[in-house]
């Protein structure tokens, strides 16, 4: 029963019951490293030498070399005295090769106690296994945090919608294609910045505390300014202080800002999101229409590669 909890991944027909105990026995596993004087949270500090996107684009460079991983546990396969696991880290995934010889008994045994969803590191020399998978042969292995929580089960994964979107985190450990999405976000932000700097626009930062409820129709979040003894609002968005910036001569402005509606939410809908607002004096919606559009050309070339994009 103790391997069965040890290594059991959540489903959805899991009961309250089975959860309480896997949690139990968890907690359990921690107190037990604390009081031997191995309590993986008191670790701030581990020395990664490379991941994994560097060892599999330059295998041949890195063949019989010495690496530092840290990553969280996805798999373990153990067989007697050795195992294989799957470490990932922030760039993939990559197989390392435990052995009791190589780590010590008493490394191995701990290993061996170490649940799916710890974070751990790993040092040793980067092979090829019999199957041609690249891989790091161990030769120490230590637990950085304890993973508390069981991850849900590997082949079916996190695929309610709601909870993905609630739980971020999860989604990233189980879905790391999700991550794709993040980085694209980044360099999009990253590219609509150059590309309106480039133009002689001057990104600003507008009020997002109002003093007065402003927006038409959209509903704005309400709290109280405890100083001033005052209520105010969250912006529903960012034009008329951009607008203001244009009237006090500064002909080129944009603001990449947070905007928060108090409204109704769905899998395209967030109260709280992000806008790039931009605006520009001397011009007509023609000029803004020409901007958008080379905006828009020079990001899909620029992050995707291409005007071509599969959505």
């Amino acid at each position: 029963m103790k391997d069965a909890v040890n290594n059991v991944n959540v489903t959805e027909e899991i009961t309250e019951e089975k959860m309480s105990e896997i949690l139990k026995v968890r907690r359990d596993k921690l107190a037990a490293l604390k009081e031997a004087g191995k309590d993986p949270f008191e670790i701030v500090k581990y020395d990664v030498t490379a991941n994994s996107a560097e060892i599999f684009a330059n295998f041949e460079a890195m063949e019989g070399k010495e690496v530092s991983v840290a990553g969280r546990m996805m798999s373990r396969r153990i067989m007697g005295k050795a195992s294989f696991a799957h470490i990932a880290d922030a760039t993939g995934k990559i197989q390392a090769y435990v052995k009791r010889d190589d780590v010590g008994t008493d490394d191995y045994a701990d290993f061996k106690k170490w649940d799916i969803g710890d974070i751990i590191g790993i040092t040793g020399t980067v092979f090829k296994t019999q199957t041609g998978e690249t891989s790091i042969h161990a030769h120490s292995v230590k637990l950085l945090a304890k993973s508390l929580l069981p991850l849900p089960e590997k082949f079916h994964g996190l695929k309610d919608t709601d909870l993905r979107y609630r739980q971020r985190y999860v989604d990233l450990i189980v879905n790391p294609e999700v991550r794709d999405t993040f980085v694209k976000r980044s360099q999009i932000l990253k590219e609509v910045r150059a590309y309106l700097d480039g133009k002689g626009f001057l990104e600003v930062d507008t009020p997002i505390l109002l003093p007065i409820e402003i927006g038409a129709s959209a509903r704005s979040f309400k709290t109280h300014h405890n100083t001033l003894d005052m209520d105010m609002y969250l912006r529903i968005e960012t034009e008329l202080y951009l607008k203001r910036l244009i009237v006090g001569g500064m002909d080129r402005v944009y603001e990449v800002g947070r905007i928060f509606r108090n409204e109704g939410m769905d899998t395209k809908h967030n109260p709280e999101f992000t806008t790039v607002e931009l605006y520009q004096a001397f011009t007509d919606y023609h000029g803004m229409m020409d901007l958008v559009e080379e905006l828009y050309k020079q990001l899909a070339e620029k992050v995707c590669g291409s005007l071509v994009i599969t959505y």
